[in-house]
């Protein structure tokens, strides 16, 4: 499984659990962040291959 999906399901738990949402959120916020960088870097990777 990729980093950021297990990042955002933790985070997703967390807050459902209301265990730490304050932890929860930020780790949502944190898996997003990287799943957007990944998807910028494979588009770029993309680009300098073709």
């Amino acid at each position: 499984m990729p980093s950021w999906l297990i990042i955002l399901l933790v985070g997703v738990v967390l807050v459902i659990l209301g265990v730490a949402t304050e932890i929860g959120k930020f780790l949502i916020w944190i898996g997003v962040v990287v799943l957007i960088v990944s998807l910028v870097l494979s588009l770029v990777g993309r680009g300098r291959k073709v």
